[in-house]
């Protein structure tokens, strides 16, 4: 590398600073977010390689920032720069290294960012470029998930509600964001109106729902919401009625936008070339796959082994040792995302493949809890999963465990 950059990036500037090998600041500036300030940034770079550099030099330039995705990102990767995305936390204790003063700046990051670049780019992870289809998948993948965690989130604000001035309702209904709840519900929204539903009024909600048992489901809940129970004032009652009728519009509204983006993620994930491959996986399936690949990417060469994928992912464990003392740890910095979607791959897994069930019973019977069993299938998994995408094959049972195959084959004999 002969030219190393700190970008300090904010919604509408970025502080920059060009660096070269032994330290010294070439130059520094305050550029604009678009357009126009990422074309002053190539000036200043283009400045400072030469009048003769060509498309090859755009290689020895390394660029430090603190996220890894946007517009900004991607024109630096297309201009052909090495960009290294750094945990802001890295920042600060790289900071910290050089001045304990507690002083920072914009100004100051972008130093900070360069000189990182320079002295530690061996231990920092270089942005990936993935393939538009990865990207399109990511972003439909995300968006879903997010809704689903809105939808829980907003669940149990309308359980709090409800245990607060109708608990009959939550002794009447199972599941609070199901279509014949929510229609119920908003229809009537307190004790009152409630006891005054007809057997025709709620079998008509659950004929719409496709529930089954309809007649004895429609008597069990008038029965429930016409007996006695504590509540509240009715002006007060009156209340948090108001405020469970905007809930449960907010809940319908997530329930219509879950199931169109679910359609949309299918779709985007079904035109990758590795789709068909990641849901050969045991407990992947589109939606799971899909948030996968979005976390995972698809840019060729980005994980150098299993163990490298793994370590992304956070199913890895951690070791520490001091002297006599040695614990082996969960991995907690990760990516929320992937874990929680290789977790229920696991999950699901149990079921789907014999030798995933076999290996989490040898956790289990070792001592592990549920939990650890099940990450520790998940970190297995991902490293299944990283020699089918290496070696462009198709998940296979008998290959995935062959120990474990052997095993139950002799058990059956």
């Amino acid at each position: 590398m002969r030219l190393f950059v700190g970008d300090d990036w904010a919604e509408a500037h970025h502080d920059v600073e060009l660096m070269d090998v032994t330290g010294r600041r070439l130059a520094k500036a305050r550029l604009p977010e678009g357009v126009a300030g990422a074309a002053r940034l190539h000036a200043m770079i283009g400045e400072q390689l030469g009048e003769d550099a060509g498309e090859d030099d755009a290689g020895q330039v390394a660029v430090g920032i603190e996220t890894d995705r946007g517009p900004w990102v991607q024109a630096l990767i297309a201009a052909g720069y090495t960009v290294y995305a750094i945990n802001p936390l890295q920042v600060s204790r790289y900071r910290e290294r050089h001045g304990v003063s507690g002083a920072k700046s914009d100004a100051g990051d972008a130093h900070v960012l360069a000189d990182m670049v320079r002295t530690d780019s061996h231990q920092l992870r270089p942005v990936a470029g993935d393939t538009a289809q990865a990207a399109a998948v990511k972003v439909v993948a995300r968006m879903h998930k997010t809704l689903i965690w809105e939808r829980a989130r907003h669940v149990q604000r309308l359980r709090h509600a409800l245990r607060d001035y109708f608990p009959a309702a939550l002794e009447a209904f199972g599941d609070l964001d199901a279509p014949d709840t929510l229609e119920l519900l908003a229809r009537a929204p307190d004790p009152a109106s409630a006891a005054k539903l007809t057997t025709a009024q709620i079998s008509a909600a659950l004929k719409r729902a496709r529930r089954r048992s309809i007649a004895d489901r429609a008597g069990q809940i008038q029965a429930v919401l016409r007996a006695a129970h504590l509540g509240q004032p009715d002006i007060v009652a009156a209340a948090y009625a108001a405020s469970v009728r905007a809930l449960i519009a907010v809940l319908a509204t997530l329930n219509e936008q879950i199931t169109t983006l679910q359609g949309q993620v299918e779709a985007y994930f079904g035109q990758h070339p590795d789709a068909e491959i990641i849901t050969s996986q045991p407990g992947l399936g589109p939606i799971l796959g899909a948030r996968v690949l979005a976390e995972l990417g698809d840019a060729p060469g980005r994980y150098a082994s299993a163990k490298a994928r793994k370590n992304y992912a956070g199913t890895s464990p951690v070791t520490r040792t001091s002297g006599k003392k040695k614990a082996v740890l969960a991995r907690f910095v990760r990516n929320d995302r992937l874990i929680d979607a290789l977790m229920a791959q696991a999950y699901t897994a149990l079921t789907a493949s014999p030798g995933a069930r076999v290996y989490y019973d040898h956790q289990r019977a070792r001592g592990a809890g549920h939990n650890a069993a099940r990450r520790q299938l998940a970190n297995r998994l991902a490293g299944i999963l990283h020699g089918c995408l290496k070696t462009r094959t198709r998940y296979d049972e008998t290959r995935a465990w062959p120990q474990h195959a052997a095993k139950t084959k002799k058990a059956a004999a």
